[in-house]
């Protein structure tokens, strides 16, 4: 399989090599909950890692699902929860393989995608798009990080940069609709000319 697989995170998550570990959770998603964009629903967190928002959204009264591939990031989140005395639905399994047994009302889309090889993009929409209900809304946080050797055609990452170009191409308005731009931009606290865009699409 292209790209990092299970031991890779898991070996991230139980060395606490985490540099993309922002401590807290997304500001953006703050945003989202204060502004009333994102309300109480069912919603689903694939890739939560160290699962701040994952706290938060339970915190705000969400009935939330969460994703990883690394038993230590699973292991993570429940003591968080547990800490809070908070409850949601902590799954340890692949993305690209996973299937609940209903639709989600709203998706978090943060970490996930950014975490997986290129290769695997079109495979994680369709993923995407079954997870959730028509109509209902993807909240992705697509990340850019532009390496210098993109430009002799190298794909390096994780996180791969999310090129708004091919997140447009991955998500087609056949399927998704967009917002007009500018997207709102969120600087990550701990890497270096990273930054996300954030942006709500529809499913249809």
């Amino acid at each position: 399989m292209a790209g990092p697989d299970a031991k890779f995170w898991q070996e991230r998550f139980l060395r606490e090599e985490t540099p993309w570990d922002r401590r807290g959770a997304s500001g953006q998603l703050v945003a989202w909950l204060d502004d009333q964009a994102l309300r109480p629903c069912r919603i689903l967190v694939p890739g939560c890692g160290s699962g701040y928002e994952v706290v938060l959204l339970a915190q705000r009264g969400f009935s939330v699902t969460a994703i990883d591939y690394a038993p230590a990031a699973i292991a993570r989140v429940s003591e968080r929860l547990a800490a809070a005395n908070l409850q949601a639905e902590l799954v340890q399994a692949d993305a690209l393989d996973w299937h609940p047994a209903a639709p989600f009302d709203a998706v978090y889309e943060q970490t996930c995608l950014c975490a997986i090889h290129p290769d695997l993009w079109v495979a994680y929409a369709a993923q995407l798009n079954s997870w959730l209900w028509p109509q209902a809304r993807l909240f992705a946080l697509f990340a850019q990080l532009a390496r210098p050797g993109a430009a002799k055609g190298m794909i390096e990452g994780p996180p791969y940069h999310c090129d708004i170009n091919a997140m447009r191409a991955l998500f087609p308005e056949q399927r998704w609709h967009w917002p007009k731009p500018p997207y709102a931009r969120v600087d990550h606290p701990h890497i270096a000319k990273m930054f996300e865009l954030a942006v709500i699409l529809r499913r249809s």
